[in-house]
């Protein structure tokens, strides 16, 4: 398991381009057969990847759950939420079979002692990205899929930023802990997302870029509003935001991105918007 320690602001602003990229950019989400996680000492979360291929594979496949959480299995003291951004494939927590096509997502409580990953087709096989956050209560697992999200049109095309909002775990779709969840599809010929941007002191937000042709890229900004940097991101990548940073991109090309916050509260109206104007 990787492991990324906190970064303050003042910090951040003497970054270069490399040291950005080490602390906050997650490189490599898949690789066959094999659990990817990184844990964040930001609020503790944990970015998760799997892509079955031959195998039936376990959440904790190469993780050592005393060592990193000091519990006995992976959920033990979590919840978690996945989506699958490949073709179809099965999940099976704690006996029950969930049936995972493109864009579906599910919620996984506290206590689920077992979950495993396979794909119908190993020559077009799943890919389950996930973020586990920690809990104090357990919930209900909750299959939701794409056609179930609750959705939420905005932007513009003269803005370059018309897209639709899917909220998946959320607290008018499903109740967790503390762990939120959601999909934002950019139409074509829109590049921007979250612009203007904004933060929340008390959540910080992972973003998991997808559907970027290989040729194209995204320019993430993060940093204070006043003190902008970006990291250049590619196809089936994610980025940590911790709570004083912006969280915003535009594109050479229309996109989609996973957004996962966990932190003291969810309420979306609790944030702190910045002018685009006010930006340096």
């Amino acid at each position: 398991m990787d492991i990324r320690y906190s970064t303050g602001p003042e910090d951040f602003k003497k970054y270069t381009t490399e040291e950005i990229r080490r602390e906050f950019l997650v490189e490599t989400i898949f690789k066959p057969d094999e659990v990817i996680a990184t844990y964040s000492h930001v609020d503790r979360m944990v970015t998760v990847g799997c892509m079955p291929v031959k195998e039936v594979v376990p959440l904790d496949k190469g993780i050592d759950c005393w060592k990193n959480f000091g519990t006995h299995y992976f959920l033990e003291r979590r919840e978690i939420g996945i989506f699958n951004v490949g073709d179809e494939g099965k999940i099976v927590a704690d006996g029950v079979t969930y049936t995972m096509g493109y864009q579906d997502c599910i919620y996984i409580a506290m206590g689920t002692k077992k979950v495993t990953f396979c794909s119908e087709n190993p020559t077009k096989p799943a890919k389950f990205y996930m973020v586990s956050a920690p809990a104090h209560k357990s919930c209900k697992t909750q299959f939701i899929s794409i056609k179930d999200a609750n959705k939420r049109p905005c932007g513009s095309p003269e803005l370059a930023n018309d897209r639709v909002i899917n909220q998946f775990i959320h607290p008018d779709v499903v109740e967790t802990c503390q762990l939120c969840m959601g999909m934002t599809s950019l139409k074509p010929g829109s590049v921007w997302n979250s612009m203007p941007c904004h933060t929340h002191e008390r959540r910080m937000e992972i973003y998991f870029y997808f559907e970027i042709p290989k040729d194209q890229a995204v320019f993430h900004i993060m940093g204070q509003g006043q003190e902008t940097r970006h990291i250049v991101m590619h196809n089936e990548q994610a980025v940590i935001n911790p709570s004083w940073s912006i969280h915003c991109g535009c594109g050479t090309h229309n996109y989609i991105f996973i957004w996962a916050m966990g932190g003291e509260n969810k309420e979306f109206d609790d944030m702190d918007h910045i002018k685009i104007e006010d930006m340096k």
